[in-house]
């Protein structure tokens, strides 16, 4: 399964060719409700967060993917404000225990699978926010545990369909 974040406005998402079945998508729309803070997805409720909307169990959407694919107006390097909403409910994809990976400590995954990460970025960039950018989406790899990341950045949202494939 492939879990698509995206941005996008409605119109621009409608033209791109996705595959027709496999691919879950969340529309980073800024009607979700901001994560709490309150760990209950980690010591309450495992694996799931206990606001009632659409990104309940976002953790378990990135539980069961393969690929995680962000696509993402840029924001100084790094994902705009309602991208980061969706991925700040995704913390129930690990435990609130520690483990070394990569020789940094980070939190142990709750979810076995190793998906890779497809962040596309569009907008435009200076040379430090290409930098950021690339800083984060490898952070996001070490942190998530995925088997790889890639990055990719256009200065038109109109060219992220050729990314997708």
């Amino acid at each position: 399964m492939k879990l698509l974040i995206h941005d996008l406005p409605d119109e621009l998402f409608s033209t791109l060719s996705l595959p027709e079945d496999g691919m879950t998508v969340i529309a980073a729309n800024g009607k979700f409700a901001p994560c709490q803070g309150c760990f209950a997805c980690w010591l309450k409720t495992p694996g799931h967060c206990f606001i009632k909307d659409e990104l309940q169990h976002i953790g378990a959407l990135f539980g069961k993917s393969d690929e995680v694919i962000i696509i993402s107006e840029n924001w100084y390097g790094g994902y705009s404000a309602a991208v980061k909403r969706v991925l700040d409910r995704s913390i129930s994809t690990s435990l609130p225990f520690f483990t070394y990976r990569g020789g940094s400590l980070h939190h142990r995954r709750r979810y076995k699978n190793e998906w890779r990460l497809k962040v596309i970025l569009y907008g435009d960039f200076s040379d430090a926010e290409k930098e950021t950018a690339h800083a984060i989406v490898e952070a996001n790899r070490s942190n998530l545990g995925c088997r790889s990341a890639s990055l990719f950045i256009t200065n038109k949202p109109e060219n992220v369909g050729g990314f997708l494939q």
